[in-house]
């Protein structure tokens, strides 16, 4: 029997991340930047606290009042209810999760260390690679 495909096999290594204390209209800029729907938020110790999505940021332009410029930090607006995967859960196990979700991305947690996120386009090069390995 083949080896079965694991999250670390497909997911991104590479996260850009963002501190609690910084300010959410930096947050916005970020998300734009990366071209991200959202990003881990992470302490100095590398753990990860939270996560800043667009919804979270749309929450920010309602705390204006008055045509007052809104305004916040990260971790006033951050999920902190994240679900995440394990870098050996099976790929196939995470493509149920994406199903039941409504965001397009896991954070990728090992002993409660970010080291990586996969999205539903990972999966999908997972199955393309099980499809050509398997004809």
């Amino acid at each position: 029997m083949s080896k079965l495909p694991v999250v670390r096999d497909f997911m991104d290594k590479v996260v850009p991340t963002l501190k609690p204390d910084a300010p959410m209209l930096e947050a916005v800029d970020f998300l734009l930047k990366n071209h991200v729907t959202g990003a881990p938020v992470v302490n100095d110790a590398g753990e990860m606290v939270g996560m800043v999505t667009e919804k979270d940021c749309l929450r920010l332009l309602s705390t204006g009042v008055d045509g007052d410029y809104p305004r916040g930090t990260v971790k006033e607006f951050m999920t902190t209810k994240v679900d995440y995967v394990a870098p050996n859960m099976n790929v196939y196990f995470v493509a149920g999760m994406f199903l039941q979700a409504s965001f397009r991305r896991f954070p990728v947690l090992e002993n409660g260390k970010l080291v990586g996120a996969i999205t539903r386009f990972d999966i999908l090069r997972a199955i393309q690679a099980g499809l050509k390995s398997a004809g």
